[in-house]
């Protein structure tokens, strides 16, 4: 019974992000407020652009993450076997939805299956965190194993919960876990916001417990609480709507969690993140990666694989073209160039 639930639920999750009304307007992700300076005189040419960077034990030929969106019914499949094929002809890394349909449901592990397709991609799984307390270290070894994920992704997601008429009311027990975690994966552990951002409270604490890989999901892309008031009725449905802009925006937990986490982790930097001149943004406010997940899903959903390939190419070449227009051959330079932030991005790194 719980598995059909988790499995309907995720293709109403699809169908609310291929139609929906999944990003608020009235969130933003402060990017808006971060402008790069212009170098007139770039002395370098397009191809002198290196854009690779390491993930997972991976060498990616763009600083990129498809991030993690769904899985459990024969669409999710299609969805995570195409983007995954993308991932891998491109040189991205790719994560899968959450595993929890899999878990409940071993049968569903095939829409989960991407490695036929995308046998040297940077592969992350997923599974919640409450989810991750109940199955043990084993459980979530249990799950990379099944994909042969390179890493794992444990997602937060307290906001989506709440909302969620079956989701999770008890988030004890999450630190243990993570330790635990650490302790079984090590460096191939990757701790994530689902669209309400990782704040630098947390994000010191993650660290402190040896978490090396944290993907931020701020505000101002899918609001999952957005998505779960879609579904709702009644008390939960105002709830939602009265929570779908709650969060960090994603410059603002970008920036505040770089400066506590040093360098010893790769930051992943995702949430409204839709184009390669918001990915260079990103990586100059000290991100290692960008991360996406609905401009790819929807262009699959409407052109294909094709679609989705050409909307790929479109975030590449304006990210690539925002390094020559800086003046930067790799990310490392990126990071080392002016960042101009005005507005209430200022003020949030004034609070955070």
């Amino acid at each position: 019974m719980g598995d059909e639930i988790t499995a309907n639920r995720k293709d109403a999750h699809l169908d609310l992000c291929a139609t929906g009304e999944v990003e608020p307007t009235q969130n933003s992700t402060l990017l808006e407020c971060v402008r790069l300076v212009h170098c007139a005189m770039p002395e370098m040419a397009v191809e002198d652009v290196d854009l690779s960077t390491d993930f997972m034990g991976k060498k990616l030929r763009y600083p990129l993450l498809v991030t993690g969106m769904t899985g459990g019914t024969e669409r999710a499949g299609k969805v995570n076997r195409d983007l995954a094929l993308l991932a891998e002809r491109n040189g991205l890394a790719f994560g899968v939805g959450s595993q929890r349909a899999m878990a409940e449901a071993p049968e569903r592990a095939a829409t989960y299956q991407v490695r036929d397709v995308a046998p040297t991609v940077a592969l992350v799984g997923n599974i919640g965190l409450y989810q991750a307390v109940q199955l043990g270290v084993d459980g979530v070894r249990r799950l990379a194993d099944a994909i042969g994920a390179d890493g794992m992704a444990l997602h937060l997601n307290a906001g989506q919960e709440l909302t969620q008429p079956e989701g999770d009311r008890d988030f004890r027990g999450g630190y243990p876990i993570v330790e635990a975690l650490v302790r079984a994966f090590g460096d191939r552990l990757l701790v994530k916001e689902t669209g309400c951002g990782i704040g630098p409270q947390v994000a010191r604490r993650l660290k402190e417990l040896g978490v090396r890989h944290i993907d931020i999901s701020g505000l101002g892309g899918t609001s999952w609480v957005r998505v779960e008031q879609l579904r709702a009725s009644g008390l939960l449905a105002q709830l939602g709507a009265e929570f779908s802009s709650w969060g960090i925006p994603t410059a603002a937990a970008t920036a505040a969690v770089r400066r506590v986490v040093g360098p010893e982790v790769r930051l992943v930097a995702s949430g409204g993140i839709r184009t390669g001149l918001e990915v260079a943004k990103v990586i100059a406010l000290g991100a290692d990666l960008g991360g996406m997940a609905l401009p790819l899903f929807r262009a699959q959903q409407e052109g294909g694989l094709e679609g989705a390939e050409r909307a790929l190419q479109l975030i590449v070449t304006g990210l690539r073209q925002t390094f020559v227009l800086t003046g930067s051959r790799s990310c490392a330079e990126l990071r080392r160039t002016p960042v101009v932030m005005t507005g209430e991005l200022k003020d949030w790194l004034s609070a955070l």
